[in-house]
């Protein structure tokens, strides 16, 4: 039994033994050490650190996305809605793909992204568009800034670097289509196959693309592709979600305006934050704003941001390691902000714009003539301008109402490839005799070209060579060179001498020549660069849009491209609603294309506005005398603001940029104008406050006043109005009168007594005259009434600006006298109300969500005018309320039977010689306990006649004496004779 247990005990040390050696017992050890080691790891991890990894994991994949509070509504003084925010689908993309390479997320983006579009565009909606670059009327990439420094800042943005200094020098003289080209091709950014597809699907792509790469940072915030799309579209989009990654339709909140036209210039649109925008801030501004934000652009949106803003929300999102959100947790809901009420009355408002218009239109018509050129140079009296109906013709391509890009079109119309045709022929010819004239040393002198070929090479030489391109270097010209005045001045010699002198002057930037100059050597002669500039033309001129539209001048002004072609394309292109008995009365020549055209413009389908001819411009502020709020702040034309708020619609800006009627230019608080005889009755105060006149003065008018030199004239010469006090001389606004109590006010005491024995001419009184004497005192006035600052509106408005010259000319409203239509309304305003001086206001009030007041705007009073007699002002008023029911009693017959009392004063400011003169009105009404004042103007209207209708019309409009059906008919008014009779 012993045996058998030793022998049992030997057979297991000796099998112990042999496992202890064998390559099992190893691996056996090896693994109980590493599972120790995991076990411990995996307890570090999960107990000791547990935690610390949750909160860090957490932090990594939890985002905070902000939520911008919807924007305060703005009101008129009615309550009507001005301003809204209105609910939409939007398709949007989230780049949220897992990509193994850049040349694969390219591929899939631009794929999904050309489907989307292509979606969209099948049913009516458009694609975002609010690139920095915009294709022209030729089909080419252009920068939508219009100046430099917004241009390097888009192109820093582009290229990535914070600010333009860091730019190298060939990034900052990057073009347009550089640009595209890099961002198709570079090997960071789009993958774009330009070769593929047209220029416009590269734009479109490139839009988005752009937007989704400035979002990078943040893959969970999508990019809206279009908004405000139909239900066509959303059901396109949901139907093809499996096939279109990323993509989603989304409800947004879109900024919204009623009647925008009549209230754009006041209101201004919203849109993204740039990067000029954001660094501008201040540094509690930037915690509260993000680069993302929809902000104020213009307007009172802009001024009054901060009021509007809403209150930021967020929402907690968990994404995966692309970006994808793969969990949403509701956070802090985001708050509205403040509404805004305005001073504005809208239907006053709408009112006096659509007046305007058709005043204009008016206007436009009476001075239409059937001649394809008139040469304004030759007439002598800004009066006697007329437009030629070449000019309307011609203003349909020049003023972009018509598509150039589209004569070339595949579906072009008949009219428009006959126009195409004969063009591509012109253009060819046009070239050859530049080429030509470029290259004759013996070629005419510049006064003695054709006026055609002056025109180009006014252009060329001008407008692309120097002021342009900078190929000639206005800074190194010495203006006082005897060949520059050749050229400038005297144009006696010709541009192959001018340019030949330039490049010995080195006023020539050769390094912008060097594509166009053939020697290879870092020097060229002469010649070499001369024949590099005219290379350089020939080449510019080939895509120029600004040339093209000089050749169709001339085409138009010679009967080349005919009335009738112009006005089929109207219908071609789709300007003019299709009506097919015109059209084909126009082709067959049984419409004629004069009367027609008239027609359009008597009937607003053609407007003044798109015309952009002289007159095309007008404002209007209205006021309560007795507040200083202002009822009416109105500047034609107006754009609409629908389509720049939100995402920017760049062509139509652009557009809007390059009108010849400056709709962004706002021309009630920014065009500044002479403000003519609407000063008389501001002078007329200061005669009687300083006593160099009383109410019983009378003064003669013989038509010459003789007692300055050169001479000036009373309007009415070579008539007279005979002797008249000071109530007569603002009823007859009789020129002499006023130029006699400008010269008094120049005169010292010693002068003043001598003003008994004083001659028609000033003997007694010369030797006491100082001009800068009485320029004080009409300056002290002018300061007194406001004239001095602006008026306190709360959108941009230019400075004013008193006369400093001339006080016999300066009484009567000229000298340097300058002033915004609100200016003038602020100064009549203290007329009506007898001296009290208000800062304007178009704010009422800004009250929260649920209509509680927050901030009251009670418009302040500058200063009161205390040193003015009660019988100056009934002087005055008497004078006023005569141009009304004497004067002009022809304008205003049914107003003064209605028994409402209007008091008023034109004026006609003088521009020069060849462009008519500027037309104003101002008043107030009733005339013994104003209600309401105003200030109107007519830029370019030829008589303060028009201006006064106007005045009329928006008075029996506000005062309910006509219809309004009557007064607001949608065509263009009846005008008067246009006589300057009582300027």
């Amino acid at each position: 039994m012993q045996v058998n247990l030793y022998s049992l005990w030997e057979r297991i040390k000796s099998g112990i033994a042999e496992f202890v050696q064998s390559r099992i017992f190893v691996l056996i050890i090896v693994f109980c050490i590493t599972s120790a080691i995991l076990v411990q790891r995996i307890f570090y991890l999960q107990i000791v650190k547990g935690q610390e990894y949750l909160d860090d994991y957490k932090l990594q994949i939890q985002k905070t996305k902000e939520i911008q509070g919807t924007r305060g509504n703005i009101y008129d003084r009615n309550g009507n809605l001005l301003a809204y925010n209105e609910l939409a689908y939007s398709v949007t993309i989230e780049d949220n793909g897992s990509y193994d390479s850049i040349a694969q997320q390219n591929k899939v983006l631009n794929k999904t992204i050309s489907s989307v579009i292509k979606m969209v565009e099948s049913n009516g909606d458009t694609v975002i568009n609010n690139f920095g670059i915009i294709l022209d009327s030729n089909n080419m990439y252009q920068f939508v800034a219009q100046n430099e420094t917004q241009k390097l800042r888009f192109i820093a943005d582009v290229y990535g670097k914070s600010t333009i200094d860091k730019l190298s020098k060939k990034q900052k003289e990057t073009t347009a289509d550089e640009l595209i080209h890099y961002l198709c091709t570079n090997k960071q950014k789009f993958g774009i196959d330009e070769k593929s597809m047209d220029k416009s699907m590269v734009l479109k792509l490139i839009n988005i693309r752009y937007q989704i790469w400035l979002n990078s940072y943040q893959k969970y915030i999508s990019t809206t592709i279009a908004e405000d799309v139909s239900d066509a579209t959303v059901a396109d989009i949901m139907e093809n979600l499996d096939k279109l990654s990323g993509i989603n339709v989304e409800e947004e909140s879109l900024r919204k305006y009623a009647d925008s036209n009549c209230f754009a210039n006041i209101i201004g649109y919203t849109g993204q934050i740039s990067q000029e925008e954001y660094d501008a801030l201040s540094d509690p501004d930037q915690e509260r704003y993000n680069k993302t934000d929809t902000v104020g652009k213009a307007g009172l949106e802009k001024a009054l941001d901060s009021q509007l803003q809403g209150k930021k929300g967020n929402e907690k999102l968990y994404v995966n390691n692309v970006g994808k959100v793969i969990k949403t947790v509701k956070g802090t809901k985001p708050k509205a902000g403040n509404d805004l009420y305005l001073t504005i009355d809208a239907n006053l408002q709408k009112a006096a714009y659509n007046i305007l218009e058709q005043e204009l239109a008016g206007v436009l018509l009476a001075k239409i003539q059937n001649n394809l050129d008139f040469d304004r140079n030759k007439v002598e009296d800004g009066s006697d301008v007329i437009i030629p109906i070449g000019d309307v013709y011609n203003a349909m391509i020049n003023n972009d109402v018509l598509d150039m890009t589209h004569f070339t079109d595949a579906n072009a119309g008949e009219a428009e490839k006959e126009v195409a045709s004969a063009f591509a022929v012109r253009k060819e010819e046009v070239k050859n005799s530049l080429t030509k004239i470029f290259s004759d040393s013996n070629a005419a002198a510049y006064k003695d070209q054709p006026k055609e070929i002056q025109a180009y090479l006014t252009y060329l030489v001008s407008d692309v060579l120097t002021n342009g391109t900078g190929v000639v270097m206005s800074k190194s010209i010495n203006t006082k060179d005897d060949t520059y005045k050749a050229w400038k001045d005297d144009e006696s010699i010709n541009v192959y001498s001018y340019l030949n002198y330039a490049i010995s002057k080195n006023w020539i930037d050769t390094s912008l020549l060097k594509d166009y100059i053939k020697s290879n050597e870092q020097y060229s002669d002469s010649s070499e660069v001369y024949q590099g500039i005219i290379n350089y033309i020939l080449d510019y001129v080939d895509s120029d849009n600004s040339f093209d539209k000089l050749i169709y001048r001339y085409m138009i002004k010679s009967g080349t491209i005919t009335g009738r072609q112009v006005c089929m394309m109207l219908y071609e292109q789709g300007i003019l609603d299709q009506d097919d008995e015109q059209y084909n009365g126009l082709k067959a020549g049984n419409v004629g294309a004069y009367d027609f055209m008239r027609s359009k413009i008597q009937s607003l389908e053609i407007t003044p506005g798109q015309l952009g001819l002289e007159p095309c411009t007008g404002s209007l502020v209205a006021t309560d005398p007795n507040t200083g709020e202002v009822l009416a702040c109105v500047s034609y034309p107006g754009y609409d603001n629908n389509r720049l708020a939100n995402t920017m619609d760049s062509d139509y800006y652009s557009k809007l940029l390059t009108n010849q009627s400056r709709p962004f230019y706002n021309n009630a608080t920014q065009e500044k104008t002479a403000p003519g005889s609407t000063y008389k009755p501001l002078s007329a105060i200061a005669g009687l406050t300083e006593g160099v006149i009383d109410v019983n003065t009378y003064l003669p008018c013989a038509g010459v006043y003789k007692k300055v030199t050169p001479n000036p004239k009373c309007w009415i010469y070579p008539s007279s109005h005979g002797n008249l006090n000071v109530s007569q001389g603002i009823q007859h606004s009789c020129n002499d009168f006023f130029y006699e109590v400008g010269y008094r006010l120049g005169l010292n005491n010693a002068g003043d007594s001598k003003l008994d024995s004083d001659t028609s001419d000033g003997k007694s009184t010369q030797n006491y005259y100082s001009s800068e004497r009485g320029i004080a005192k009409l300056q002290k006035y002018a300061e007194e009434f406001g004239l001095g600052d602006t008026s306190g509106m709360e959108i941009p408005e230019s400075d004013p600006q008193i006369s400093d010259d001339n006080s016999v000319l300066s009484a009567i409203g000229q000298g340097t006298n300058n002033y915004t239509t609100s200016q003038l309304a602020r100064y009549i305003t203290a007329v009506a109300n007898d001296g009290t001086v208000y800062n304007l206001s178009l704010l009422d009030k800004v009250t929260s969500p649920k209509g509680k007041t927050i901030k009251d705007y009670t418009p302040e009073v500058k200063n009161k005018v205390t040193d003015v007699s009660a019988s100056t002002w009934q002087a005055v008023h008497e004078g006023m309320r005569a141009v009304v029911t004497s004067e002009h009693k022809d304008i205003f017959t049914k107003l003064n039977s209605s028994g409402i009392a209007l008091s008023g004063k034109t004026g006609t400011a003088q521009q020069s010689q060849t462009h008519p003169d500027h037309g104003l009105f101002v008043g107030f009404a009733p005339s013994d306990s104003p209600q309401i004042a105003f200030a109107i103007r007519i830029a370019n209207g030829y008589s303060s006649t028009f201006a006064a209708e106007v005045g009329n019309d928006v008075m029996e409009y506000y005062y309910k004496v006509t219809p309004e059906n009557e007064l607001i008919t949608g065509s263009a008014s009846d005008i008067g004779t246009g006589s300057n009779g009582g300027d």
